[in-house]
């Protein structure tokens, strides 16, 4: 890139960025596949020697993993793997979902922004291209990890549109998306959830306010029967198995 004064300039990432970055993804990987499971320790001198770093990058990623909630600082023991979420506590986050998403929606195909559509149409097909990768793995996160990005961009994208940053901001803080996938991931999950993003696109470039409200409750609804029976399905197993 050039800059007005006609110097180059490198708009590569420092280093040591790029670094805090890939340690973060690597703990990250760790927290959704449960290899470090609900409650356990994440030690800072141990993740940096597993991942051969010094401990600063690990410690930065494990903050950035608390603020997404992740991960929780438990006095005198460090960090440790968040729990997962139970009954209540899903059902109580579909609720907030109920509640905030779709009236997103409402607002932005009532706003109908310049290149919002666009923007939807284009993650949708990335989902579409990345759900096929995803189905053919073994429901780890390193083979969903583009599908899970795009989902949650998706969302945050409609946050955005809506027009209201408080409404956004809540919407993302929630972070649903990462503990819900943390919780129960089914790659049978991709095609039915890509069709329910579909119906909301259609809503937002109609500008049907009502439809996209619509369209999003019902996606919200849908995935909490998914998660729900995927959940129910787990414990039932480990029940039966001896």
């Amino acid at each position: 890139m050039v800059s007005e004064s006609g110097h180059a300039v490198d708009r590569r990432l420092p280093a040591r960025r790029a670094l805090v970055d890939d340690v973060y993804d690597a703990v990250l990987a760790l927290l959704m596949d449960q290899v470090i499971g609900p409650g356990e320790r994440a030690s800072i001198d141990g993740l940096a020697r597993e991942l051969d770093v010094s401990p600063t990058p690990v410690r930065e990623a494990l903050t950035r993993l608390e603020v997404e909630g992740l991960v929780v600082k438990r006095a005198l023991k460090g960090y440790v793997a968040a729990p997962l979420l139970d009954a209540a506590g899903m059902r109580d986050l579909y609720e907030m979902r109920r509640l905030l998403e779709p009236e997103a929606a409402r607002r932005t195909a009532e706003r109908a922004a310049t290149g919002v559509g666009e923007q939807l149409a284009t993650l949708l097909d990335a989902m579409r291209s990345d759900g096929v990768r995803a189905a053919r793995g073994a429901d780890r996160y390193g083979d969903y990890r583009q599908f899970i990005d795009e989902d949650m961009h998706f969302h945050h994208v409609v946050a955005n549109a809506s027009g209201s940053p408080l409404l956004e901001e809540s919407i993302v803080r929630l972070r649903a998306h990462m503990h819900l996938y943390r919780l129960n991931f089914r790659h049978t999950f991709v095609h039915d959830t890509n069709d329910e993003h579909a119906a909301i696109l259609s809503a937002v470039r109609g500008r049907d306010p009502e439809a996209a409200r619509v369209a999003m409750l019902e996606h919200i609804d849908s995935s909490y029967a998914r998660i729900s029976a995927a959940a129910s399905l787990d414990a039932d197993h480990q029940e039966r198995t001896p």
